[in-house]
């Protein structure tokens, strides 16, 4: 089992797509909670060059909240993350896939709301 949903914009704008990810996410009820620049955390730390890498804590109020009313300790595993990365050209987006995520967790309810939550997610993926 995979455990991202992933799409390639190509030959594209490494800021026109987060913008487009940003809109699309929040059209499917999604918010952006946090944002981590990791290329220039890397170039900060550790002084290393790499191509533009940012992750966006991606969060739906409704299906959070669904998911820890049944497991109060899901928490620990969210937000939903979704990457843009540089790759040549083209822009590569990767969501965390939730039903992947939460196969540790044995708890068939919890799974359902993860499906929903995986659906909401790919069809922002889908809308870039």
């Amino acid at each position: 089992m995979s455990y991202t949903i992933n799409r390639t914009i190509t030959e594209a704008d490494f800021d026109a797509v987060d913008q487009r990810t940003r809109k699309a996410l929040s059209d499917k009820g999604f918010g952006v909670l946090t944002e981590i620049d990791v290329s220039a955390t890397m170039k900060k730390k550790l002084d290393v060059d790499m191509p533009a890498y940012c992750i966006l804590g991606a969060c739906n109020p409704n299906m959070a909240y669904q998911a820890i009313k049944i497991e109060p300790h899901v928490g620990a595993m969210l937000p939903c993350n979704v990457i843009l990365r540089q790759v040549g050209d083209d822009v590569e987006v990767s969501a965390v896939d939730p039903l992947a995520s939460m196969q540790a967790i044995d708890n068939d309810e919890l799974k359902r709301v993860a499906g929903e939550v995986r659906d909401l997610l790919a069809d922002a993926i889908a809308a870039i």
